[in-house]
């Protein structure tokens, strides 16, 4: 690849592209609940807040210097990400926090590319984080989604006009935002019933003794603001 090339792709990736009307946004947001609302389509599009969560362990784990075994992600929209490192201390408790709460952040940091107009940057840096924890995958299903996921995001960062980059970076930002939110809920749910004793929540509460309600209100808290704040930043409020 020559000089001219290299900055060519290096300009694609990091310039700046104009703002969607105000109508594909809101089209968008409509897009997203009507995957994260209904009982059925959560049940498939929920896979993709698991990639999220899972990835979340997995790179705080190894932010924190911990040893990342592998991820698995599963058919029932479950997965389970091993590390191995010190059985408690800081590591393994925001290792541990890092999985409800990375969907939510991940949706702000999108919603904070897009509101600074940077919709292909927000594509491959995507492709690039599903590339990195295809290393880790150990299962495959959990591969198989994975190529999926990351293929489709190729293909519209790089063949895709920019109205449909457009339009499918702000429904995945916007499924993100949304997505973040259901699941704290859920879980909620099946503690009531004592249906999750393993949950993250309860993992939380062993490490640090503090009680898994208030874990549950930093995960419920971490996905309702990002969702208002990254709204507000996708809406140009």
């Amino acid at each position: 690849m020559d000089i001219s090339s290299t900055v060519g792709f290096w300009d694609r990736l990091t310039g700046t592209q104009p703002l969607p009307p105000q109508w594909l946004v809101l089209a968008a947001a409509a897009a997203a609940l009507a995957v994260v609302v209904p009982r059925g389509p959560w049940r498939v599009s929920r896979n993709a807040i698991t990639i999220a969560h899972e990835g979340g362990h997995g790179l705080i784990a190894v932010l924190t210097g911990r040893r990342l075994e592998g991820i698995r992600l599963h058919s029932d929209t479950s997965g389970l990400t091993v590390s191995r490192g010190r059985p408690a201390g800081l590591g393994m408790v925001l290792t541990a926090a890092a999985g409800y709460t990375a969907p939510p952040l991940l949706g702000l940091g999108g919603a904070a590319l897009l509101s600074g107009h940077r919709i292909t940057l927000l594509l491959w840096v995507a492709t690039a984080l599903l590339l990195a924890m295809l290393v880790m995958i150990r299962n495959a299903y959990g591969a198989l989604t994975v190529v999926l996921s990351g293929g489709t995001f190729l293909l519209v960062s790089w063949l895709a006009p920019a109205g449909v980059q457009a339009a499918f970076a702000y429904t995945v930002v916007w499924f993100l935002l949304l997505g973040g939110v259901r699941p704290v809920f859920e879980l909620q749910a099946k503690r009531r019933h004592a249906g999750a004793p393993d949950s993250d929540a309860d993992q939380l509460a062993r490490l640090t003794r503090v009680p898994p309600a208030l874990w549950l209100f930093l995960f419920h808290a971490v996905s309702l603001c990002s969702l208002t704040g990254g709204g507000r930043w996708l809406l140009d409020l």
